[in-house]
């Protein structure tokens, strides 16, 4: 509870006790000054709680805003000089409830996120010196050995150097299923192992104190909470010329009907505090609800945004494949030998971070069960090295040049191919595989393929999308044609561009959005910055993505499931359809309230009780949201569409340039 909700709550008990006492004495006193003392403590009470009210509208106006504020001001001014006090007390206890209501709604939908710094434990246990001991999580130093008991929680985010558990990873990913990791894999501070069913956990950290996934997770959506979205700033703007008509329809009424008493009611009611609550209160109830699915929305006006989008552009390597390439085939050329041409890709490879790599690399060590490793020591890496992004590597090692890169690339380095490299590489290329070739010193060596699979939960996704009538899926690859087309037709997307550089990603997002549609990009990695920055909105998969595509988007995957995606869309609508909703009660009730007061007397006092109940009515609506479930058919038929793609994928693998 933060120190302005509880001020304000003292004040709304004490200005509630004085209102109280007041009616005692006005039903049950019995002597002489009963009815001043009635009076003196219901003007102490509409001191207490109009004086805060007060000061915020005299700041605002230093700063030059007519605000809501200033009409309760003005109104319970002119209320106590003609000896209203009721109704004085009245609406200054009223309005300063719904602020205590609208400050107690954001902590709750707040709450959910800020749940999660309880979720990473306050010490941790590394080996120093060949001894276990207990220190404060925040001084774990990066690249210690921290020791996780099973039943514990994560203190840091690292690697797992020994030992395997099962973990509940839902406060990352917000995936409910527990995950079982291994040696090499990555664990997150605020994950909890398994009591049964694991063994005790050495991580090497990585990330700690506030330089973990967690705490960067709760940063960002506390920064979303008070970002403003696009309707927001239209009510900021609409209050400015809101106001000053107000004070201006009160005097016209006054000066036609010489009653102050209407005037200063028609000021009071006229307060929208429903309208200015309801879009604040329901940005953050939304944005909340998605983080706690593990979807990161970076402010409130890509949440907004995101409930208009009829277009999905998915990068294909690492989006709607699994991104974990595997070497499936060797061809050497000319009678040389399938380690010849593995040990010379691997040696290219060894100083490059394209996708490909690590499959080359792995197999050359022999940890590809279909090919041994090679015979001859692989370097660190070569001695000098040049990725050219969207083609290959082209390296020098002992004098020797060798280039690694798509038929395409090989033909600009050395001009025409053998005609029978050509149709190898086509044939491969057809069946969704990745054709690679080596030349070193301008000698052919060999065609190697690599191939991907498709995320299991790919088809979902996009069925998922269909159905919420997101009419258009669009691939953005850089790989082969082909290569693009085969997984494509898997996946029944009709929409497919291959070949890019980030560049023309960059270009096909925006012709997209030049077409006048909503376009959602979605990628993992650096080629896929510069379209995740031209999108309406650029969903990062934070699971697997580099930090530069995580880092531009407007949303965050915390898992690599894409049918999080459409869970994106539907809180994206839900909450807008939440919002219209409150918007509807609000400017309704403030009508109605106005016409009550032009023509048939509602008071004060009764306009007010009105105006706070539909405060109560949008904020309950908004804190809906809290409880929001996606789709049945994101979940339940999930399993469905997984156990098909799994049948499909194994007759099928798809390529892992994109």
């Amino acid at each position: 509870m933060n120190t302005l909700f509880r001020r304000r709550l003292v004040v709304l008990t004490g200005s509630f006790a004085l209102i109280a006492a007041a009616w005692a004495l006005t039903w049950w006193g019995n002597f002489s000054h009963a009815k001043l003392l009635s009076n003196t403590l219901m003007i102490t009470a509409a001191l207490l709680a109009g004086l805060s009210i007060a000061n915020r509208a005299f700041r605002d106006l230093l700063n030059r805003r007519v605000s809501i504020e200033l009409l309760v001001t003005i109104a319970v001014t002119g209320a106590l000089v003609i000896g209203e006090y009721w109704e004085a007390a009245a609406v200054t206890f009223l309005f300063v409830f719904g602020a205590v209501l609208e400050a107690g709604t954001v902590n709750k939908t707040r709450q959910a996120v800020g749940e999660l710094l309880t979720l990473a434990p306050d010490t941790a246990i590394v080996i120093r010196d060949g001894e276990q001991i207990e220190i404060d999580a925040y001084d774990v130093v990066p690249g210690e050995n921290v020791v996780i008991r099973a039943g514990g929680n994560i203190p840091v985010d690292g690697e797992i150097v020994s030992g395997q558990a099962t973990i509940n990873e839902s406060s990352i990913t917000g995936e409910s299923v527990p995950v079982s990791k291994t040696t090499g894999e990555l664990v997150f501070a605020g994950t909890t192992l398994s009591a049964q069913g694991g063994s005790l956990l050495h991580v090497q950290a990585t990330g700690t104190g506030d330089d973990t996934t967690l705490s960067r997770i709760i940063d960002r959506v506390e920064e979303a909470q008070e970002s403003k979205a696009p309707a927001q700033r239209a009510m900021e703007r609409f209050a400015k010329w809101y106001t000053p008509s107000v004070v201006v329809l009160a005097v016209i009424v006054f000066a036609l009907t010489r009653d102050i008493e209407t005037a200063l009611t028609l000021l009071v009611i006229a307060c929208p505090g429903a309208l200015v609550i309801s879009m604040p209160v329901t940005f953050v109830a939304g944005i909340g609800r998605a983080a706690q699915r593990g979807i990161l929305v970076k402010g409130g006006q890509f949440l907004e945004t995101a409930a208009s989008i009829d277009t999905v552009a998915f990068d294909k390597t690492g989006t709607l494949t699994a991104g974990k390439p595997e070497l499936v085939s060797i061809e050497p050329f000319d009678g040389g030998s399938v380690s010849e041409v593995l040990y010379w890709a691997a040696v290219a490879e060894t100083g490059s971070d394209h996708p490909l790599s690590s499959a080359i690399i792995a197999a050359a060590r022999g940890q590809n069960p279909q090919f041994e490793a090679v015979t001859r020591l692989l370097p660190p890496h070569p001695d000098d090295s040049e990725t050219v992004p969207g083609r290959g590597v082209l390296a020098t090692h002992k004098g020797r040049e060798i280039v690694v890169g798509s038929p395409k690339y090989i033909v600009e380095r050395r001009g025409r191919l053998p005609d029978e490299v050509h149709v190898a590489a086509a044939q491969h290329a057809n069946q969704g595989r990745t054709p690679v070739l080596v030349v070193v010193d301008d000698e052919l060596l060999g065609l190697l393929t690599v191939a991907d699979q498709i995320r299991p939960t790919t088809p979902a996704a996009l069925d998922a999308l269909e159905r919420m009538n997101v009419s258009q899926s669009v691939m953005l690859t850089g790989d082969d044609v082909r290569v693009a087309h085969a997984v494509a037709e898997q996946l029944n997307i009709a929409d497919v561009h291959a070949g890019l550089l980030p560049e023309h990603k960059l270009t096909a997002v925006q012709y997209l959005t030049s077409q006048g549609r909503r376009v959602a990009m979605v990628g993992d990695g650096i080629n896929d910055a510069p379209a995740l920055a031209a999108s309406d909105v650029g969903i990062a998969m934070g699971g697997s993505g580099t930090a530069v595509a995580v880092e531009t988007a407007d949303v965050a995957l915390m898992t690599d499931d894409l049918t999080r995606v459409s869970e994106l869309v539907f809180f994206a609508r839900r909450t807008r359809r939440i919002l219209r909703q409150n918007l509807v009660v609000a400017l309704g009730t403030v009508a109605l309230l106005m016409a009550g007061v032009l023509f048939a007397g509602t008071t004060m006092a009764v306009g007010m009780l009105v105006h706070e109940v539909s405060v109560l009515v949008v904020v309950a609506n908004a804190v809906r949201l809290l409880g929001t479930r996606p789709p049945s058919f994101t979940q339940s038929e999930r399993s469905l569409d997984s156990s098909h793609d799994a049948s499909l994928s194994a007759s099928h693998s798809v390529a892992s340039v994109g």
